[in-house]
């Protein structure tokens, strides 16, 4: 079992997610201005192929910081109704040194590896 943590060590992780939340909307918004590739363009088939992968993976990071984002926004959220830094599942504290790694995980680490099983 962890303690609950301190309205301080709260304060200190809501900053931390509103930065991370800062990044990835940066983030999101540069790879969402990647350009689809025109197949029409007289480049080599190579250079068209691997225009098409870089854009592909551009999608990907995008939709993972999309994730990630949405992740940020309940935490936020969790902050605001005074239900953050509690599981989820078990509703048990989660514990500090978790929250400082992920904070915006909503499980605590038997939780989330009991679900995994």
């Amino acid at each position: 079992m962890s303690e609950e943590i301190t309205e301080d060590q709260i304060g200190q992780l809501k900053k931390a997610l509103l930065s991370m939340q800062l990044d990835l909307l940066d983030k999101i918004d540069d790879r969402a201005r990647v350009e689809t590739v025109d197949l029409d363009l007289p480049i080599g088939r190579l250079s068209r192929v691997d225009a098409l992968q870089q854009q592909s993976m551009a999608k990907a990071e995008v939709q993972r910081a999309k994730r990630s984002l949405r992740q940020i926004e309940s935490a936020l959220e969790f902050i605001e109704e005074g239900t953050y830094g509690f599981c989820k599942m078990c509703e048990e504290p989660i514990g500090i040194l978790r929250l400082k790694a992920r904070p915006a995980s909503p499980f605590c680490i038997a939780c989330l590896q009991n679900s995994e099983i």
